[in-house]
């Protein structure tokens, strides 16, 4: 008799649970139509990093629709700025959203609002839909996450589903920037958080989440020399070109495919005529590593090479900069994935999960930093074309499920069941 009242209770918490899916599957395709219409919306107005009125514009909508939804709603001024070389005097605000539940569990959900293009490049690219393609500048990168942040709050309050105990949204406007103004708070928005879902794109050629992701660094090289007429006198001058260019071959080298780091010189420039010998060079290399710690070797390696001097007397300077940390996967990040894989698989999907970084860093690094908490990339749309002027897009196909896996993960994160 026991045994068949223990069968009926399964049978039935296994019903109620399949019903439970059904319902949000259903909301999934509810707002599958209001997603595309939020995604022309938000890629309607132009919010290069840069673009201080049209970053404060967006941030006003997306204020506006987290309001709607019944979220305490604050825009953040980015304070203990890292500045970097290309770091604007003034950076967006920050837009956060903050849903109060029953429940114990803290939530974050990341993603941003800033693009990388130039204002204006919106007559010549506005939304359009295409089969299974939304088009639009920065869709990809990022509005489509915060499109599916915003519809997944929308898809929750629907199902009357309220039992975390803090579901926190932060938008930021300067993530293309390296996030100097915002990195401080996603860190300890991360630190106080259970768990973080970060809401950059999946790729369009294959269904992903990714446990880590790269770190990024710059290396800048300035060589000073001295100026002189290149035909009447060019043993007076002092050739910062022929400097620059020797540090560059003798550090073509770094690069360790063993460890994932990679240092790649991408920008140089030197001179100012045809007949003067260069006085001033300068060049910039792009660095990725996997590990925090390989930070350290890359910079160490860089200084003890430029103490070989093709051209003694140029005087020369470093700047090593740490733009962004890299994701590296805890064993709660794990935990989580695998449970995100079996929320796809009742779509009857299966969903890969990245633990090598390919390439491109994200601020989930940033909410990773100091906690050991489960952090996730790539929970928004599948897309494609990211920085590029032409092609960027995301798929609408993968807006049902990219809806159903977001909710149905907040859910069980609430409930305690990602162990």
């Amino acid at each position: 008799m026991r045994l068949l009242v223990a069968l009926a209770l399964i049978a039935h918490a296994a019903w109620a649970a399949a019903q439970s899916n059904d319902a949000v599957h259903a909301q999934a395709r509810a707002h599958k139509q209001p997603l595309l219409a939020t995604l022309k919306e938000l890629v309607s107005i132009e919010s290069g990093s840069r673009d201080s009125a049209g970053l404060a514009k967006l941030a006003a909508l997306i204020a506006a629709r987290f309001k709607e939804l019944g979220a305490e709603v604050e825009f953040v001024e980015p304070v203990d700025v890292y500045r970097m070389e290309d770091t604007p005097a003034s950076i967006g605000k920050m837009v956060r959203a903050t849903f109060k539940g029953r429940g114990s569990k803290k939530i974050l959900l990341i993603g941003h609002m800033d693009t990388v293009y130039l204002t204006g490049m919106l007559a010549k690219q506005p939304f359009r839909l295409d089969g299974d393609r939304a088009y639009g500048l920065g869709i990809s990168d990022d509005k489509q996450g915060v499109a599916v942040i915003l519809h997944t709050a929308g898809m929750l309050r629907s199902l009357g589903f309220n039992e975390y105990g803090t579901l926190t949204a932060l938008i930021n406007a300067d993530e293309e920037l390296s996030s100097p103004g915002s990195r401080a708070l996603i860190t300890r928005l991360g630190k106080e958080h259970d768990a973080t879902l970060s809401f950059e794109a999946s790729r369009a050629d294959a269904d992903k989440l990714a446990l880590a992701t790269a770190g990024i660094a710059s290396v800048v090289l300035r060589v000073h020399g001295k100026a002189s007429h290149a035909g009447a006198a060019p043993e007076r001058g002092i050739n910062a070109l022929y400097e620059l260019s020797h540090q560059i071959l003798q550090m073509r080298d770094l690069s360790n495919p063993a460890t994932g780091v990679k240092m790649n010189w991408t920008v140089s420039h030197a001179g100012t005529n045809r007949n003067v010998i260069p006085a001033y060079a300068e060049a910039t290399a792009d660095v990725r590593v996997l590990r925090i710690a390989d930070y350290d070797g890359v910079e160490r390696a860089v200084r003890e090479r430029i103490k070989r001097q093709l051209v003694p007397e140029a005087k020369i300077e470093m700047l090593f900069e740490r733009r962004r940390p890299p994701l590296e996967a805890s064993n709660a990040s794990i935990l989580m994935a695998q449970r995100a894989q079996s929320i796809y698989r009742e779509l009857g999907m299966d969903l890969v999960v990245d633990n090598i970084a390919e390439g491109g860093g994200t601020d989930a690094a940033f909410a990773a930093l100091q906690t050991k908490n489960a952090v996730l990339e790539r929970f928004g749309l599948r897309g494609y074309g990211a920085h590029s002027n032409e092609d960027e897009y995301v798929l609408v196909s993968s807006i049902e499920p990219r809806l159903y896996l977001a909710t149905r993960l907040v859910m069980d994160l609430a409930r305690d069941k990602v162990r």
